[in-house]
């Protein structure tokens, strides 16, 4: 598989997902889902300190959901994507003029060390992943000895290999292709990631199981669901097969680990 042809699944996956609605083949329309992308969208802000004055890069912004939450931060955002379809989508939001849209894959971004944040969710395992997190570790900022401020940070949200439904639907062709997914997407296993960031070279890294709110729970079922959840994710093995990992790095003084 070449970066070309991922390209172009990717791209023509998106014109699939805007036509299909993408929100709602993400699962994020829903009650449910609304409450877990919400929950989402916060831990990704909170870990990449996203306020006014800071520098962020959103990778696979798609329809620009997640980018709008990100916008209330004030942070200054730029948000890529590779599909103009779903582009189209995120510009219909009308958001302020610290968010800027770009159709360009962040492979080409010719700005090293020049973000805060490099943040995402949902985009990773769509992406040729060694290459990927080398590039993010170069376009995050080094550490500023003489202001104390630590290296930049990059959030990310990804599918977990290990939870039963992503399993199946990452591995047998036709349920991944009736379930909305690419051709070419994954799933990570959380020790996985660990030993991929440590070998690109990120410090300070936590990759933790989290989100057992399904987006088919019923209205009336969410608050049982979040509780039950939030139980599960504190209980060691258990935890292991939530729906999601919470990603988060750090680019420390140096050039990086191997790629």
């Amino acid at each position: 598989m070449t970066a070309s042809n991922r390209a172009e699944h990717e791209i023509a996956h998106g014109r699939k997902l805007s036509e299909a609605g993408a929100e709602q083949v993400w699962g994020w329309g829903t009650p449910a889902g609304q409450v877990r992308f919400r929950r989402r969208a916060d831990w990704i802000a909170a870990q990449a300190g996203l306020r006014s004055g800071v520098r962020v890069l959103e990778i696979g912004c798609g329809t620009g959901n997640f980018t709008e939450v990100f916008a209330a931060s004030g942070a200054d955002l730029l948000a890529l994507d590779i599909s103009e379809d779903l582009l189209e989508r995120a510009r219909e939001r009308r958001l302020p003029g610290n968010v800027r849209f770009v159709c360009q894959p962040f492979e080409t971004l010719d700005e090293a060390g020049g973000f805060d944040a490099v943040i995402g969710s949902s985009v990773l395992h769509h992406l040729d992943i060694h290459p990927a997190l080398a590039e993010i570790f170069r376009l995050l900022r080094s550490p500023d000895p003489a202001s104390g401020k630590p290296g930049g940070v990059m959030a990310f949200a990804e599918p977990n290999m290990l939870n039963p439904q992503i399993m199946i639907e990452k591995n047998i062709p036709w349920i991944k292709e009736r379930m909305g997914d690419s051709p070419d997407e994954t799933a990570f296993f959380r020790w996985q990631m660990r030993r991929l960031l440590r070998e690109a070279g990120f410090t300070g890294i936590e990759v933790t199981p989290r989100d057992w709110l399904h987006p088919a729970i019923p209205p009336a079922a969410i608050g049982f669901f979040e509780k039950v959840g939030s139980a599960l994710e504190k209980i060691p093995l258990v935890r292991e097969f939530a729906g999601s990992l919470y990603i988060c790095a750090r680019r420390p003084a140096g050039t990086g680990g191997t790629r």
